[in-house]
């Protein structure tokens, strides 16, 4: 079964690490990573989020499904961005060096390619440090960790339950599969891509049915447990905050401050550019 988004149980200095540390980072992170469009520095942040999947223990074989979404989602992205805008580029930049004429107004020029470049290299450097943060965070303690920051219990408890969740409707979709498999209908890759995604969609009734039951259970078993009565709740998964943790929060802290420097005194605005 393939996992999209779960959580993964290491033993490193990430995983040790409050959820709510690693939620300030991811925000700075994003914030810094999408607010500049300078390759130098969001190709040191990839490098560095590569470093950090190093420290975390998290294996590709773990989000190969989701890295192989992204890389196709940024394709397709790049391709839609040209196909409409091929000269996007030489707006940005304010130049135009031709590389070859391919028909009408579609021109390959070297303005446009660094464009596209800085598009991949903002999906390199921002969506491994989204899936670090999911595969790297229990549910459970990210919702105590939320609370202790001031974030109110109840909010804190349903963000829980939904990352909790996932994992669960994952599961119930495969054995929904396999129960079509095993009355004779074809989901492989035998059948044709049409039949595929309709047999898929059918799938979406029981599914719709079992989590519907499933949400019932979980809220009589709540209100049975007297969730929400006080203003207060204590939590089984309990973290304190550690030097690890400080030190992502000045981590995302520096990236976005970079990024900052960057934008106003360097480049003199959003884009590096070398045209100039």
């Amino acid at each position: 079964m393939t996992n999209i988004f779960n959580y993964v149980d290491r033993k490193s200095p990430v995983h040790a690490m409050t959820g709510a540390s690693k939620l300030v980072c991811l925000l700075l992170w994003s914030f810094g990573a999408m607010s500049s469009f300078d390759p130098r520095f969001l190709f040191a942040l990839f490098v560095l989020a590569l470093v950090l999947f190093k420290i975390s223990k998290i294996r590709v074989a773990d989000i190969r499904f989701m890295l192989w979404f992204t890389f196709v989602f940024c394709i397709l992205n790049n391709l839609l961005i040209f196909l409409f805008s091929p000269m996007h580029g030489t707006e940005v930049y304010g130049a135009c060096h031709e590389i070859f004429h391919i028909a009408g107004r579609y021109t390959v020029t070297q303005e446009q390619l660094l464009y596209h470049l800085n598009v991949f290299l903002k999906y390199a450097a921002t969506i491994p440090i989204v899936l670090l943060f999911v595969t790297t965070t229990d549910p459970s303690e990210f919702a105590s960790s939320l609370n202790r920051i001031g974030v109110n219990y109840k909010i804190a408890y349903s963000v829980a339950l939904a990352l909790r969740y996932i994992p669960d409707i994952q599961r119930e979709y495969h054995d929904i599969t396999l129960s079509l498999q095993a009355r004779g209908v074809e989901m492989s890759k035998k059948a044709s891509l049409g039949a595929r995604l309709k047999t898929a969609s059918g799938t979406l009734v029981p599914l719709i049915l079992s989590s519907m039951d499933r949400i019932e259970v979980i809220s009589n078993a709540m209100e049975l447990r007297s969730f929400g009565k006080n203003k207060k709740r204590t939590w089984y998964r309990y973290r304190k905050f550690t030097a690890w943790d400080f030190g992502a929060m000045l981590l995302g802290l520096a990236v976005l401050l970079i990024s900052v420097v960057l934008t106003a005194f360097v480049n003199h605005g959003r884009y590096f550019n070398p045209f100039v």
